[in-house]
């Protein structure tokens, strides 16, 4: 007898309107789609974390330093969306797990966003961004102003003004390096945590490895960032903008009381900024896919819109025996003691090129080629406050002192290569190496205090440019529809 086949039952109902992966809820309107990544990574010569550089904890001896270290990432993604009077309304979100060895590991999210009719709220990337860092190298931690990787916390809202072009305002979390007060040198500061004061010990303004004695305003309003962006078949342009509160707290560093934080007085408010313009020229000319990338920003009293990831937690420095190269990371500098006079918050300067060129020789294997300069200086008043304290001999706080020649302004500079090889079209593994050199502040000697808790020895040292090879291996797999 003949046999009736029956039509096969779609048990998840497919979406079509926002592109391959997406299906809608059962029994609602939304769609949504899942996907996620895993990664792992092997560097040499990369600092403690991968993340920050080499220079972020250049101790370098066989104790404190780790030549080798193993990363793994993984993270889960959900895209919901559905319709509304307003347009498409969607969420985002990103979450996963980092973990580099030797440290534990760390859970994160670096997108949880919602977006309809323009606006953007939660986490995202900054409006300021338009270079991708890691869009062309695995060294993500190379200066530049992206904070595409850990993600920035942001309200703004996006208007179409047709054939690609748009411009965004966008009020966001504060990139704070910090405010430096040259008169914090080993005092204490008296937090309100818990039942009762509690004491905790200032950070001297020359130790390595910190932010210098940091003396920051509360952050009373977001960062205000605006950019005009254009994007078309050639590739894409911006120029962009941001204002950052660059305030100090007050002249002279609290000794154990709450009180009197009124008669010590503070330097008045001041605003920093920084401005950028990027480019991105595609060349399929050269070789389809191929596409060259640039931003140059320049900032004062901004220095994270110069340098968001690497020097974002702390000053680069590095030792080579009994050599040294650093530079201080601030976005201003005042003083407040009777000797060095107070002054009003003095903005540092920065500047910075990022520039990349991505070659794909076929469909599998892609090179590109990157690097940059950041350019970090201060005015004269702000190098007589840090000088009048590090031309000082110190024997207590651990850090740097006694200098023989003192100039703060600093520079480095960094080239790299990476080459990729896409297995599939979900699958790739690649190297990347990468070569930095950090022009010191204050070349000539200085006597350096052991600080506590590292091997490092007191004793002369030399100030001296530093350089540093490293290599980047990554195996990474997409999975998503």
């Amino acid at each position: 007898m003949p046999v009736k086949v029956s039509s096969p039952v779609q048990y998840v109902k497919i979406c079509s309107l926002y592109g391959a992966g997406f299906y809608y809820i059962p029994g609602t309107d939304m769609c949504l789609k899942m996907g996620g990544w895993v990664r792992a990574e092997y560097a040499y010569n990369g600092g403690n974390s991968m993340t920050n550089g080499p220079f972020a904890a250049g101790y370098n001896t066989r104790t404190t330093n780790n030549d080798f270290v193993m990363r793994t990432r993984g993270y889960i993604t959900a895209d919901a969306r559905s319709q509304s009077e307003y347009g498409t309304i969607r969420s985002y979100i990103a979450v996963g797990v980092n973990y580099d060895s030797p440290d534990g590991a760390l859970f994160s999210s670096n997108r949880a966003f919602i977006q309809f009719a323009g606006f953007t709220f939660g986490t995202t990337q900054s409006f300021f961004d338009f270079y991708s860092s890691p869009a062309t190298a695995y060294w993500g931690g190379a200066p530049s102003s992206d904070t595409g990787d850990p993600g920035w916390k942001v309200a703004a809202y996006t208007a179409q003004f047709g054939n690609g072009l748009s411009a965004t305002i966008s009020a966001e979390q504060p990139r704070v390096t910090g405010v430096a007060n040259t008169s914090i040198i080993t005092n204490n500061v008296v937090s309100l945590g818990g039942a009762a004061p509690s004491v905790q010990s200032l950070t001297p303004f020359s130790v390595f490895g910190a932010l210098p004695g940091t003396d920051t305003s509360g952050q009373t309003w977001p960062d205000v960032v605006a950019n005009l962006r254009v994007d078309q078949a050639w590739g894409s342009a911006q120029v962009m903008g941001a204002l950052h509160n660059a305030s100090g707290g007050y002249y002279t560093s609290p000794t154990g009381s709450l009180t009197g934080d009124a008669q010590r007085g503070n330097p008045s408010n001041v605003i920093g900024f920084a401005v950028g313009a990027g480019l991105k020229l595609n060349a399929p000319m050269i070789g389809p896919g191929d596409y060259f990338q640039s931003q140059v920003n320049y900032t004062e009293g901004a220095m994270r819109y110069a340098s968001f990831t690497e020097n974002g937690s702390a000053s680069p420095f590095s030792f080579n025996g009994n050599s040294v190269g650093y530079g201080w990371v601030t976005d201003g500098v005042f003083s407040g003691t009777s000797t060095g006079g107070q002054t009003a918050v003095q903005l540092t300067t920065a500047w910075v090129v990022d520039a990349a060129y991505e070659h794909f020789w076929n469909k599998q294997w892609r090179t590109s080629l990157y690097g940059g300069y950041l350019a970090v200086s201060y005015n004269d008043t702000a190098n007589a406050a840090i000088c009048n304290i590090a031309t000082t001999a110190r024997t207590s706080g651990g850090g740097l002192s006694a200098l023989s020649n003192c100039e703060n302004n600093w520079n480095q500079w960094w080239i790299g290569s990476r080459t990729q090889w896409n297995i599939t079209a979900d699958t790739y593994l690649g190297l990347d190496v990468l070569y930095q050199k950090l022009g010191t502040a204050s070349g000539g000697t200085g006597i350096y205090t052991q600080v506590a808790g590292t091997t490092q020895p007191t004793g002369v040292v030399n100030i001296q440019d530093q350089d540093v090879w490293s290599l980047r291996f990554r195996v990474h797999r997409d999975f998503y529809p």
